[in-house]
Parts: structure tokens; C-alpha cells; sequence
């Protein structure tokens, strides 16, 4: 490891389009008291290793309230990045390039997803660590799979048919080998890889597992929402 947690400069982009078409006004609906983006943001800036928070937005209504919560959002996005069809590699691509051609390079890029109110900083250190750990190698967030894909299923010609021609259907739930899928929290990259791949995942990516069905929840839909309000609401002690 050539550098530890303290010293590394790592940037924090936080991609927030204003045309969701699921969940209208998601990035700045209320939850619990303060907008779903703040959530994100706060939790950044709280991170030692993170050198600044930076939003890219299309909406003004958004960089009102990210600059409220104390995150940098120098300009409003160009319309070529807010299309359907622009990735979240492009969108954070061009974040870092305007970072770096005025604040110098840094050591990682982080993409924190507004969508995951409940990442906790002890959640991104890890994750840091990790990169550190691992020769920089890329780091994404990933959660146990609640649905198996061994179980699932696909419709040919009006017929179900199993999704992995595997023996999964023959087995007990409780014998079926771990499964995971990217829940969408937590994704960092040096800047020469995200510019070289064009991708956050790698043959080599190293996983962060988080195990917390709570930071795992990833906000699309009006459901997504409910459940993000009963965590907030349910009693300290309950299950």
C-alpha cells in the first residue's frame, strides 16, 4: 500500500438527474427531514479521504439544495448528459475531468448513488480500505442476492424455463451456493481505469459486502420509498 486513508484524495461524485420517470422529484423528496440527496452528501463529507463532494445535476431545484448541504455543484449539467440514454460512466467522466483540470489530479473516483440514503461512513471507509488493500484494484458495493438466480426463470415459446440450465431447481434453498448482485451504493475507481474501461466493473473488481438490508436499499420506486420511511420510522428496538 502506498498511501493510507488520511492522505489519499479522493473525489466524490453524486450523479442526480431531474426526469425520473419512476419516482417524479426523487432526489429531493423528504425523507425522514431532509432531502434524499442530503443524505448522500452528508455522509460524504463526513469521510476524511474525500476531498470534495460534487453533484452533477441537471435541475436547479437540485443544486439549490445539494449546495444547501454543502456539496460543490459548479454547473448545471449539459442536456447531452441528461438524456435516457447517458451512463453513468459518461456523466461521471465528465465531473472528473472538469475536477481535475482545475483542482489537479486526484487518487480515486467515487460514485455515490443518491438513491442509497443509508450507506453509513464506516461502509465507505471499508471500502476505501479495500482499495488501498488491493493495489487500487476497482471496489463496488454488493449485497447477498434475496432472489436466487438459480431459481429464476425465463418464457420461451409460452413455456418456463429455467434461466441457468443448472441443477439449481433440484436443490434445497439452504444448499444453493452465496449469491450477489450490485445494489447500487458504492462504486470506486482510479481515474485512469474509469477513462481507459469506460466501466466501473472489472474481471478483477473487488467486492464490498454489504450485509445490511438497510444500506442496501436502493430508491426507484413509489415501494422503494415506503420502505426507505419505515426504517426511519420503526422503533429502536424492533427487528
Amino acid at each position: 500500500m502506498d498511501q493510507n486513508k488520511d492522505n489519499i484524495k479522493i473525489l466524490a461524485i453524486i450523479p442526480a438527474r431531474s426526469g425520473s420517470k419512476r419516482l417524479a422529484g426523487k432526489n429531493i423528496r423528504i425523507l425522514g427531514n431532509k432531502p434524499l440527496i442530503t443524505w448522500s452528501i452528508e455522509v460524504a463529507k463526513s469521510i476524511t479521504s474525500i476531498c470534495d463532494v460534487l453533484v452533477s445535476t441537471d435541475g436547479s431545484d437540485i443544486a439549490s439544495v445539494s449546495q444547501k448541504a454543502g456539496a460543490s455543484v459548479p454547473w448545471i449539467r449539459p442536456d447531452v448528459l441528461s438524456t435516457d440514454t447517458a451512463t453513468s460512466v459518461d456523466v461521471v467522466l465528465h465531473a472528473l475531468n472538469w475536477y481535475e483540470g482545475r483542482n489537479g489530479k486526484v487518487d480515486g473516483v467515487m460514485l455515490l448513488q443518491p438513491t442509497s440514503p443509508f450507506r453509513t461512513a464506516e461502509t465507505i471507509n471499508r471500502g476505501i480500505e479495500l482499495f488501498l488493500a488491493h493495489e487500487r484494484r476497482p471496489v463496488l458495493g454488493i449485497s447477498p442476492a434475496q432472489s436466487h438466480p438459480m431459481w429464476a426463470l425465463k418464457i420461451a415459446n409460452g413455456i418456463a424455463i429455467p434461466f441457468i440450465t443448472d441443477e439449481g431447481f433440484r436443490m434445497r434453498s439452504q444448499d444453493l451456493p452465496p449469491a450477489y448482485v450490485v445494489n447500487g451504493s458504492f462504486y470506486l475507481i482510479t481515474p485512469d481505469d474509469l477513462r481507459i474501461r469506460k466501466s466501473f466493473f472489472w474481471d478483477d473488481t473487488v467486492p464490498l459486502l454489504i450485509e445490511s438490508e438497510e444500506e442496501s436499499i436502493d430508491i426507484d420506486t413509489e415501494f422503494d420509498f415506503i420502505v426507505a420511511e419505515a426504517c426511519i420510522n420503526k422503533a429502536p428496538n424492533s427487528a
